[in-house]
């Protein structure tokens, strides 16, 4: 495309479409709530732009010249790109439709956001989720998800967040491997347990030894990255896991190792692209799932 064929304003253009429709200036004036010597300017520089007489000044009023009527075909055409044009972009802001990408843990995937995204669909119903249940850290500014679930507030200042409800924990273990232990008073009372981690590093050892345990590498003989296969390993009796109060009391054949020991508690952040602010379906996702994890 030679952009530096382009010899004229759309906004005089448009002046020029509404005042062949409209078939006067006034009226054309009152269509796009202008005054009339100001469309009659527009379209004069129209016509000065183009080199050409667009109208006949006639008693009845104005009429289309040929080259006048020669360009009304172009400028409809215009006019209907341009419409679409202005759709699409609303479209992108305002229309609750299209695709929204969620980033959560699988456990926060398989027992949090099933009732949430029911409320939603049923609601939204044009809304399409799709969930990555991952405890990776999905990339926002590289759009990897729209939407994430994180346990710690992000640092990007491209990104939107919002804090809600922390997330509260105990440790858990099936009862027949409860019956197996000693004592289940303290944490020393734990220190020849068997407990489960997700990598190979050290981080839940010192996170847990900060509370007055004292584990070693040698209580952490299970190595699960999946916390969904980790789980189903504590509720068959392998050994001691983490999991969030509301999941863990719930479940008929697990209870808290610790029963009188304060939960575990992170904060859990929402955070989205900046897109959030002029795409409603975004909002309206990140807004149900703020108002639900709030409960």
């Amino acid at each position: 495309m030679d952009r530096r064929a382009i010899k004229f304003d759309w906004n005089r253009a448009r002046a020029f479409l509404v005042t062949a429709e409209e078939g006067s200036l006034s009226a054309a004036a009152r269509a796009l709530d202008m005054t009339q010597p100001t469309v009659g300017r527009q379209v004069s520089a129209l016509e000065a732009e183009l080199g050409v007489s667009l109208f006949e000044r006639t008693n009845s009023g104005l009429v289309l010249t040929q080259s006048g009527a020669d360009l009304m075909a172009q400028v409809k055409t215009m006019a209907e790109a341009a419409t679409q044009l202005s759709r699409l972009a609303s479209g992108h802001a305002d229309t609750v439709a299209g695709s929204v990408c969620i980033s959560a843990t699988e456990m926060i995937s398989a027992f949090v956001l099933p009732p949430i995204i029911e409320k939603l669909r049923n609601q939204w119903p044009k809304i399409e989720i799709e969930i990555i249940a991952t405890r990776d850290t999905s990339d926002l500014a590289r759009r990897e998800a729209d939407i994430a679930i994180r346990n710690y507030r992000p640092t990007q200042q491209e990104l939107i967040a919002k804090r809600v409800k922390n997330t509260c924990g105990h440790l858990y273990a099936s009862h027949h491997y409860i019956q197996s232990l000693e004592a289940r008073q303290s944490p020393q009372d734990l220190n020849n347990a068997i407990f489960f981690r997700e990598d190979r590093s050290n981080a839940i050892i010192s996170y847990l030894n900060k509370f007055g345990f004292q584990l070693s590498e040698g209580n952490f003989p299970v190595i699960v990255a999946n916390h969904l296969v980790q789980w189903q390993m504590v509720k068959q009796g392998i050994g001691i896991g983490f999991m969030t109060t509301d999941i863990g009391d719930a479940e008929p054949l697990v209870a808290r190792v610790l029963p009188d020991f304060p939960a575990f508690e992170k904060e859990t952040w929402l955070v989205a692209h900046r897109e959030l602010k002029t795409s409603r379906r975004l909002r309206v996702v990140f807004e149900c799932l703020a108002a639900q994890m709030n409960k």
